[in-house]
């Protein structure tokens, strides 16, 4: 694994290994994160990531009697670079997040989520592009104060 410079992690971490994560630079990740890390799980530089969150590089067979003999398998976990991962949200092996992607809360990813992106729900599906309207609203209708406005170049 590798922890890219900057990274911050709120404690309890859990981690099956920790060796098979790797970190970006200036990552944040709140409490209660889990890595099921048996695979690969490669997060982006400047992804945030909420409270409750878990990422699974490993599942197992559908049928009882490989599970019984301890099968498994492992398909590496990628999330791309500026992504926010919101509370509580599981992400399946397999998947991949897009650059700039938006995960919502309580949500399911069980399939790629393309760059620049919202998306939410269990399973995880894009509700929508991210676009201009997100220089002047951080939620709804609310604008955000001169300080964060995007400049005129």
């Amino acid at each position: 694994g590798a922890a890219g410079e900057g990274l911050y992690l709120e404690c309890p971490v859990y981690a099956n290994w920790g060796c098979n994560t790797y970190w970006g630079e200036r990552c944040y990740a709140n409490f209660n994160l889990t890595l099921v890390d048996d695979g690969e799980i490669f997060i982006g530089s400047h992804t945030m990531i909420g409270p409750n969150v878990t990422l699974v590089a490993t599942g197992h067979p559908v049928r009882p009697d490989l599970r019984y003999q301890g099968a498994q398998y492992s398909l590496p976990v990628h999330i791309g670079e500026n992504v926010w991962i919101g509370a509580n949200v599981t992400v399946l092996p397999g998947a991949t997040i897009g650059d700039n992607a938006v995960i919502g809360a309580n949500s399911l990813v069980t399939k790629d989520i393309p760059a620049n992106t919202v998306a939410y729900g269990s399973p995880c599906k894009v509700i929508r592009e991210i676009n201009e309207r997100d220089d002047v609203y951080y939620w709804r209708d609310r604008q955000f104060s001169e300080r964060f406005k995007v400049k005129e170049q």
